[in-house]
């Protein structure tokens, strides 16, 4: 039996087999092409009801791809998964921590999902950096640089440890 994969990691296509896409036009600027054509993109992930949509492109694909990273990235922070019997961090998660360092753009496809292994790894480690950053083979001050790239992944964070009696994270 294949492990189940947090779906802020799957391909794109796998990913898009679960979700519904309704085009539309959108108000805003861009000139008379804009309001006669279906630039605007929404996604509804079918079995979570997360929507993520775009529309500031003139080209609806780039719209689409940019409301699947940000549906990626929903889902990512609003979706948790169970890792109690991973043995070590993912091949994406190790291919991004290099020498204790964890490198990427906030902006990169991998993003979402290095965000969604973070907070699932921190949630079974009950929300303690040092524990979580000793697994991915980083330091706890890298895990924490890196959860502020996203500043509602580090927010829900410490929203975890308030709720445990803890201090919040700076």
């Amino acid at each position: 039996m294949m492990p189940w994969k947090h779906p802020a990691s799957l391909p794109s296509s796998e990913l898009m087999n679960d979700c519904q896409v309704a085009r539309t036009r959108a108000p805003g600027p861009g000139g008379q092409r804009r309001n006669k054509v279906e630039t605007a993109v929404r996604i509804t992930h079918s079995p979570t009801g997360l929507m993520a949509s775009a529309s500031e492109r003139r080209n609806q694909h780039e719209n689409q791809e940019m409301a699947l990273f940000r549906l990626r990235l929903k889902l990512a922070l609003e979706l948790r998964s169970p890792i109690e019997n991973v043995p070590q961090p993912s091949d994406l998660w190790q291919s991004r921590c290099r020498k204790g360092r964890i490198a990427v753009n906030s902006g990169h496809m991998d993003f979402p999902a290095l965000i969604a292994e973070a907070l699932d790894v921190l949630m079974a480690r009950d929300w303690e950096p040092q524990s979580a950053a000793k697994w991915f083979s980083c330091s706890a001050s890298q895990l924490i640089k890196f959860l502020k790239q996203e500043m509602k992944a580090m927010a829900w964070v410490n929203k975890q440890r308030i709720s445990q009696g803890k201090h919040p994270l700076r």
